[in-house]
C-alpha cells in the first residue's frame, strides 16, 4: 500500500499483511481530543472544524452517520474527496473539491499538520481550521466526539452513548470491531488460506451471534440505538454490495439474515442516514481502487436489493428520541 513517508509520498511502501499472510490494519497516528471545554487545546466550537470522508470508506461513514444523527451540519462542515483511490491516494477534484485549500491530494491535508509525517492518509479526518492541523483520524474516536462534546450545538436530541449503557456500548464496539468491521477486511486481504479461512470463520461466527441477538432485542445493547449501532451499519450497508463478492466473504449475504437485514433496513430508513450512503461510491471505491483483487477493474451491476422496503423491527421495543421518530423525525427529512 502507498503511505507518506517523512513527508514524502511512497508507491508500495507499507506491507499490509504480516508473516502469516493476514492484514495487518496499521494504527492511526493523530489521536488528539475535542473537549466542551473552553480552557481546552481544542475546545468545542461551532465552525472551528472540518470533516474529510470518503463517502466509499465505512470508517469514515461512521463519522459523518454520528454528525448526520447529531445534527452537526451546521456546526462542522464536510466535504468528499473521490470515491476511487489508486496510487496518489485519496484525491479531490473539481467536482469533490477540498474547501479549505484546494489542495490535489488529501496526503497534502496530512502533510500541512506536520511536514515530515510518515503514515498511511487515510479517512475520516477530523481538522482544526483555526490551529491549522488535524485533530484525529481514528474513526471510533471522533465518533465518540461528536456524540459527546458537542451538545450545545446539537440540533438534534440525540445521544448515542446514553447514560447506563456506557460500558454496554463499549463492549459491543470491542465485539464486533475485529471479526466483522475488520474482519472483512481480514478476509479480503488475506494472502494464504489459512489467513483467510480464519478471517471468514470469525465473522459469520459474529454475524451468526448477532443475528440471534438480534432476534429479542431491537438494537445492539437493547432498546437504544448507539454508536455500536452505527459502527455495524457501516459494515452491513456495504457487505452485499463488496464484502460477500469482492472480498470473499460469501458464506451467506445479509439480506438472507432475517434479523441482521431487517435491522439494517432499520437503521437505513432511520431520518437523514440514507443520504449518508451513497452506493455508486461504495461500489466503485471498492472494485476499481483494488486492482490486486480485481485487475479488470470491472464494475458488477448487483445486487438488486431494496434499503428502503418494510423492515420488522417495530415487533421490539425501543427507546428512540423523539427527533428521530413520528413526524417531527419526518420533518427533518
Amino acid at each position: 500500500m502507498n503511505m507518506l513517508v517523512d513527508g514524502e509520498w511512497r508507491i508500495d511502501a507499507y506491507e499490509s499483511t504480516n508473516e502469516e499472510g493476514e492484514f495487518d490494519r496499521q494504527e492511526t497516528s493523530f489521536r488528539d481530543r475535542i473537549r466542551a471545554d473552553s480552557d481546552a487545546e481544542f475546545p468545542a466550537e461551532s465552525g472551528r472544524y472540518h470533516l474529510y470522508i470518503s463517502r466509499a470508506c465505512p470508517w469514515a461513514h461512521r463519522a459523518a452517520m454520528t454528525r448526520r444523527l447529531k445534527g452537526l451540519e451546521d456546526a462542522i462542515s464536510l466535504s468528499v474527496v473521490e470515491p476511487v483511490r489508486i496510487d496518489d491516494g485519496w484525491e479531490f477534484s473539481e467536482e469533490y473539491p477540498d474547501p479549505l485549500y484546494d489542495e490535489p491530494y488529501l496526503r497534502d491535508i496530512y502533510t500541512r499538520a506536520d511536514p515530515e509525517f510518515t503514515g498511511r492518509v487515510t479517512v475520516p479526518v477530523l481538522w482544526d481550521k483555526e490551529e491549522e492541523t488535524v485533530v484525529n483520524n481514528e474513526s471510533r474516536e471522533i465518533m465518540r466526539m461528536l456524540d459527546t462534546q458537542f451538545e450545545e450545538y446539537a440540533t438534534r436530541d440525540v445521544d448515542l452513548w446514553p447514560e447506563g449503557y456506557h460500558d454496554e456500548v463499549d463492549t459491543a464496539l470491542d465485539a464486533i470491531y475485529e471479526p466483522i468491521n475488520n474482519g472483512v477486511y481480514r478476509a479480503g486481504f488475506a494472502e494464504t488460506q489459512e489467513a483467510y479461512d480464519r478471517a471468514v470463520s470469525d465473522l459469520f461466527d459474529a454475524l451468526d451471534r448477532w443475528e440471534t441477538v438480534l432476534n429479542e432485542q431491537r438494537y445492539l445493547v437493547g432498546d437504544a440505538l448507539t454508536e455500536a449501532d452505527v459502527a455495524m451499519f457501516a459494515t452491513l450497508v456495504r457487505f452485499d454490495h463488496v464484502y460477500h463478492t469482492h472480498f470473499k466473504c460469501n458464506r451467506r449475504p445479509i439480506h438472507e439474515y432475517p434479523n441482521l437485514w431487517n435491522y439494517a433496513k432499520e437503521l437505513y430508513q432511520l431520518p437523514g442516514v440514507a443520504e449518508t450512503v451513497n452506493f455508486d461510491h461504495i461500489v466503485r471505491h471498492y472494485y476499481e481502487s483494488h486492482a490486486d483483487l480485481n485487475p479488470k477493474r470491472l464494475v458488477p451491476v448487483g445486487p438488486d436489493i431494496d434499503f428502503d422496503a418494510p423492515h420488522d423491527r417495530d415487533r421490539l421495543e425501543a427507546n428512540l428520541p423523539s427527533d428521530l421518530t413520528g413526524d417531527a423525525a419526518r420533518a427533518d427529512d
